[in-house]
């Protein structure tokens, strides 16, 4: 007689829970942090961090980061490196002034210019980077150097601005509440008769349907996924883990859009953000062009052994970050309205942490759009958080330098693990 037991199906139900909590803690480590970090300046805020108006700004401070965030993810996979974004953002800022408020040029036509502009000044640093064979650390550093230089040059020592109503929406106007306000609790009305400020709860209908919508969206998917998995033969996550992780990525993405809907709604900026993070998923992970970003970045020789033309992609890859840089220097200028010799100094940082903390390794081959935006607002919300707090702004740089540290060696000792 045997005397093998097999395990209880309370046990095995429990382990398999526990080994999807595992496989999936790195994906969902970024979020679980995130989630950690607003909490704990919650407490430490007594509140402040989460009000309507101070989430709006965090999103407007750090959606130029955002932008530039998702080129610089392709550089990194790729295993290269731009130093030059900061001074490109602020040189094409710069250059925007001077066409809106200079030459009084239409605000569509200038920002068109811009970003064309954003793509040659790519296309020439990737030309150097892929058929010259310079590093990129070089050929970036050289870039940053000379835009900061002509930054200085264009706008001859002098701030440039206001910007047109038309162009400041880009960074300063939210979606119009097409559907109408919703009023959950009628404001108090003062001597005169009319509404005491800060009283009341009148919402922005139009973005609690697009929150609702992305929600439905986002569990039609994951059905469909998990749907398509179990018939093609591979294995599912358990199903107890699959309904609490997309509960719980629900109710976060209700709460913002709450919060959101509680000041003016969805800012232009965010819907922008969401395109192109979109944009950039699609590409990362159903285009041939994403997959093969990856095969550079984890074996250049490999690849170009297997027929991938490793020049012409990285060329493409610096166009791409180049006109991303166009755009961040757009957004930026438009949230100052007006553009200034010192715009875009040290963004290159901000946006190279954001990166590394997100999950991509310095080693090239491995990142992921999703963290790089997780670790665009990780930064964020640290430096909001922070200057609520009154910190003084060396700490802050200490906090984050050591941040960037701990991602990185986190990063790679995962891998000596692995």
């Amino acid at each position: 007689m045997s005397t093998e037991t097999s395990a209880s199906p309370v046990s095995a139900a429990k382990a398999t829970v526990q080994d999807a909590v595992r496989e999936n803690l790195r994906e969902y480590g970024l979020v679980i942090a995130l989630i950690a970090i607003m909490v704990f300046f919650w407490y430490m805020t007594n509140g402040v961090l989460f009000y309507p108006v101070n989430l709006t700004n965090v999103v407007l401070q750090n959606s130029y980061i955002v932008v530039m965030a998702l080129g610089m993810l392709l550089v990194i996979v790729a295993g290269h490196i731009d130093l030059s974004v900061g001074a490109v953002a602020g040189f094409i800022g710069a250059v925007a002034a001077i066409l809106m408020v200079d030459y009084d040029m239409n605000p569509l036509l200038a920002g068109f210019l811009c970003i064309a502009l954003g793509a040659v000044i790519g296309g020439v640093q990737g030309y150097f980077i892929a058929y010259m064979k310079i590093p990129s650390f070089i050929v970036t550093l050289a870039g940053m150097l000379v835009f900061k230089g002509l930054l200085l040059n264009v706008l001859s020592g002098r701030s440039v601005g206001p910007f047109p109503p038309l162009f400041q929406l880009l960074s300063a106007g939210f979606i119009p509440d097409v559907i109408g306000p919703l009023t959950l609790v009628a404001p108090t009305l003062n001597a005169s008769g009319g509404p005491t400020p800060g009283t009341g709860i009148v919402l922005h209908s139009t973005t609690l349907v697009i929150g609702i919508l992305i929600v439905v969206a986002m569990l039609y998917l994951a059905v469909k996924s998990r749907r398509s998995r179990e018939s093609h033969g591979y294995e599912a996550e358990p199903f107890v883990f699959f309904v609490m992780k997309n509960l719980v990525i629900s109710a976060i993405i209700l709460f913002l859009m709450y919060k959101f809907a509680s000041f003016r709604g969805l800012p232009n900026v965010l819907v922008v953000m969401g395109v192109l993070i979109a944009l950039f998923v699609f590409i990362t992970k159903r285009m041939t062009f994403g997959r093969r970003i990856y095969a550079i970045g984890g074996n250049v020789k490999a690849a170009a052994l297997s027929g991938i033309n490793t020049e012409r992609l990285t060329f493409h890859i610096f166009v791409i970050m180049g006109m991303l840089a166009a755009l961040a220097g757009l957004i930026y200028s438009a949230r100052l309205n007006m553009a200034t010799p010192k715009a875009g100094a040290g963004l290159e940082l901000d946006v190279i942490a954001a990166v590394f903390v997100g999950g991509a390794s310095a080693l090239g081959g491995v990142g992921q759009v999703t963290g790089a935006v997780i670790g665009a607002f990780i930064m964020g919300v640290m430096n909001n958080g922070m200057g609520i707090m009154g910190i003084n702004i060396d700490w802050q740089q200490v906090i984050k330098g050591l941040v960037l540290l701990g991602a990185v060696a986190f990063d790679l000792y995962n891998k000596k693990k692995a």
